[in-house]
């Protein structure tokens, strides 16, 4: 069974979707995020032009997101980012290099022309294998 949630702690999704599947398959929960960007409550694109403050902001998200269902970072198995710049590549390296050490989590980066919001420079999904806890 699916089950789809967009947890409170984190801003609205910005359309008719919500911010994770969870896909419960015994011991463990498939977290499957869609992607964020650096946007507020009201829809507007913070830190424009930094890439590594934006890189922060989504994975504060991120991190909101997956709290919510019992996980953190060391949960996640793939990390995929559009970016519209290639060439800013180093700054968010730096943000993901301090959050997930060595082992890092699979990952895939693809540069693309823009992304649905103007200022937005990049957009990261992650999926995350955690554990769920018994109930009593």
């Amino acid at each position: 069974m699916v089950i789809l949630d967009s947890p409170r702690s984190v801003v609205r999704p910005a359309g008719p979707y919500s911010h994770v599947a969870r896909v419960d398959t015994g011991d463990v929960a498939l977290l499957f995020l869609a992607g964020q960007i650096a946007a507020d409550e009201d829809g507007a694109v913070v830190h424009p032009g930094d890439m590594e403050a934006q890189a922060r902001y989504i994975f504060d998200v991120i991190h909101g997101i997956l709290a919510a269902h019992g996980g953190g970072f060391e949960h996640v198995a793939h990390i995929r980012t559009f970016v519209t710049d290639l060439g800013l590549l180093p700054q968010y390296g730096k943000v993901r290099r301090e959050l997930f050490p060595e082992p890092a989590p699979a990952s895939t980066t693809v540069e693309i022309a823009r992304l649905f919001r103007a200022g937005a420079l990049l957009e990261v999904e992650v999926t995350a294998a955690v554990p769920v806890r018994a109930r009593g």
